[in-house]
């Protein structure tokens, strides 16, 4: 994983991450990964801060909101996630600080899975909690239709 911090974050949203900050979100990071690639789902839930917000569009460009529950992340992310066998994430991810405890983090992904390489362009809302940071808003387009597929299924 590369950690980029040649742009200046105070530029664009007035605070200057400290080094610990640093330190601490790319440590977060490095485990969700690890976490990720072996399919572990239930460790994944355990770094969110729910109820999780996500944000996405549909192949039309049409958004869809809407928030999950610890219950909804385990179930539509262990069907997304499979296994996690033969699984590797490259990504560079772009922090930028709002202030000490809260993070948009954008991530650039090629994810390698049984020898296919995809592209995963996305972004993350962090907060630091008394336990550490926690995602708590996931925002990537093309999603769309497999959210509206699971609101149908569920009512």
């Amino acid at each position: 994983m590369t950690f980029r911090t040649d742009i200046p974050t105070e530029s664009v949203t007035g605070h200057a991450p400290t080094e610990e900050e640093l330190r601490t979100l790319r440590e977060w990071f490095t485990h969700y990964d690890a976490c990720a690639a072996r399919g572990e789902t239930a460790k994944l839930a355990e770094l969110a801060h729910f109820p999780l917000n996500l944000v996405t569009d549909d192949s039309s460009g049409t958004p869809w909101c809407g928030r999950w529950s610890r219950e909804q992340y385990l179930s539509v992310m262990g069907e997304v996630m499979g296994g996690g066998d033969d699984v590797a994430f490259e990504s560079t991810r772009t922090p930028f600080f709002l202030g000490g405890s809260l993070a948009v983090v954008f991530t650039r992904s090629t994810m390698t899975a049984a020898g296919v390489s995809y592209q995963l362009d996305y972004a993350d809302i962090l907060v630091r909690t008394t336990d550490g940071w926690r995602f708590q808003t996931m925002v990537q387009s093309g999603w769309g239709e497999m959210m509206a597929q699971g609101e149908a299924a569920a009512s």
